[in-house]
């Protein structure tokens, strides 16, 4: 195959060097494949990317090749793709790609980007999110099967709240609920959101569901990640190829497929042809900025009437007042 092949993405030519390298062994997919890829979903895998500062995943060599996380900006950026600069717990910054245009996914993706990790923020704003995130994680002993009667009990607890999820699946075993809002809360409050909907999904399926930060405590039970609406922390972007063997991808879903939906299903090769068909079944979402009000509520609830204050962050995270201990429960006892 030819050193390098040009492909056009709107007005623009992008070049893809290497074409014939073999990124997935398993099913035989090369890096054009995956270019390929995501221009046929350009679109899509544009609106959950837009305007966001983007953490590269990459594999220059493929999935079976030494990867990194790219947070930074390449130094070889192309002076149409914009970046944001978002702050690190730690105090650092970064100046983060902010893709406007499908050409920008399809460069990334000649670099080895497989995944695209966005901030829920836009560059015009990086303080305030504009998406809460729930993360369904099942646990060793679970599976998709019941992260969907998970997502299914959480639909209807949204619905209470006057809220509204888009659900997708992870690439993996998990489903991802996306629920647009308007950028005027601090991560902090988007986090506190998180967690009240987390420990109201608990209350109402104990023996399937759990908030325990501690993988000890979880049990084989779904645990609903509310850390991945911490500062900093990100969530794979829908049409995301996720590096696995087979080139999963994470699919965006309408509730009504959520039940029959398989993880494998959805993949480098059936996605475009789904996208064909269906085109982007997550188009709407951007026309929707809901309110946290209700879900604040919940949260002041908690701790008025049960005492349910604030739970650990992540590691890297500094202290904050009033967050419990973050030392092991099987640790602390000893």
């Amino acid at each position: 195959m030819a050193e390098s092949v040009e492909l056009t993405v709107g007005g623009r030519t992008v070049r893809v060097t290497n074409p014939g390298k073999v990124y997935f062994p398993e099913r035989g997919f090369t890096k054009l494949d995956l270019a390929r890829y995501y221009l046929a979903v350009g679109e899509g895998a544009l609106r959950a990317l837009r305007d966001r500062p983007t953490t590269l995943e990459r594999y220059p060599d493929g999935v079976d090749g030494e990867s990194f996380f790219q947070k930074r900006a390449p130094k070889n950026l192309p002076e149409w793709i914009p970046t944001g600069r978002i702050s690190f717990p730690s105090g650092r910054h970064a100046d983060e790609i902010c893709p406007t245009e499908t050409a920008a996914v399809v460069w990334a993706a000649n670099l080895g980007s497989l995944t695209f990790h966005p901030w829920p923020v836009r560059r015009g704003d990086t303080e305030h999110p504009d998406e809460l995130r729930i993360d369904l994680d099942p646990q060793p002993g679970t599976d998709y099967e019941d992260a969907v009667r998970a997502a299914q009990e959480l639909r209807e607890l949204l619905d209470g709240l006057g809220l509204r999820g888009w659900p997708k699946t992870s690439g993996g075993r998990g489903l991802h609920v996306f629920v647009p809002i308007a950028p005027e809360w601090t991560f902090t409050q988007v986090r506190r959101s998180a967690i009240a909907i987390a420990r109201e999904l608990e209350r109402r399926d104990p023996e399937r569901v759990t908030t325990k930060w501690w993988k000890e405590e979880r049990g084989r039970k779904i645990f609903v990640d509310y850390n991945q609406t911490a500062r900093d922390r990100t969530i794979a972007s829908a049409y995301s190829v996720r590096p696995r063997p087979h080139a999963p991808v994470s699919a965006p879903l309408r509730w009504e497929e959520v039940p029959d939906a398989r993880p494998r299903d959805f993949d480098l090769a059936t996605m475009p042809v789904r996208y064909r068909e269906l085109g982007d079944v997550h188009a709407d979402m951007d026309e929707h900025a809901f309110r946290l009000e209700s879900a604040l509520d919940l949260a002041t609830r908690d701790e008025q009437e049960h005492g349910l204050g604030d739970l650990p962050y992540p590691p890297e995270h500094p202290k904050v007042a009033g967050e419990p201990k973050r030392v092991q429960p099987s640790r602390a006892k000893k």
